[in-house]
């Protein structure tokens, strides 16, 4: 019955701030803007295929929210800190442990850096990785490398 994940909201501070976020530094294709209303509407991935709504409300009302984009899990491994950095993003890793180089959540397996928004919102590029980990390490997160040692063909 469920296919995925159709679109999600954020409440941010200052819209244009984020239509300029969402837009110029990551990429999304804005497809709806109400200045009215104080929202933007965005597509992720290919035209409506999933959507990302921002609403404008009062920095008292913002709750920070976390979701992940979803991209190759090579462009995870090898551009996407490159990308960060070039943006001066803030970013970590799952275990937060100062190490600027994605994880791999063995259980998926999926590899995966996060990072912050203007609004403070937890972000993330998630890649899946094809195999499966060996049962006795599905918990894990671990380093790329770690998790090829790891792993069942």
């Amino acid at each position: 019955m469920i296919k995925g994940l159709y679109e999600t909201h954020l409440y941010v501070e200052n819209l244009e701030r984020s239509i300029e976020f969402y837009s110029k530094v990551l990429g999304l294709k804005q497809c709806r803007f109400n200045d009215e209303r104080r929202i933007a509407f965005f597509w992720i991935g290919k035209d409506k295929q999933a959507m990302l709504g921002l609403w404008e409300r009062p920095k008292e009302e913002i709750d920070p929210r976390h979701f992940a984009f979803e991209c190759d899990p090579d462009w995870v491994l090898n551009e996407s800190v490159p990308f960060l950095k070039s943006h001066n993003l803030n970013y970590w890793n799952f275990l937060n442990d100062q190490n600027d180089i994605p994880m791999v959540f063995c259980w998926m397996p999926a590899v995966s850096i996060y990072f912050s928004d203007p609004d403070g919102h937890y972000l993330e590029f998630i890649g899946i990785l094809s195999g499966k980990t060996k049962s006795n390490d599905e918990k894990r997160v671990v380093s790329y490398k770690e998790w090829l040692s790891l792993r069942d063909e």
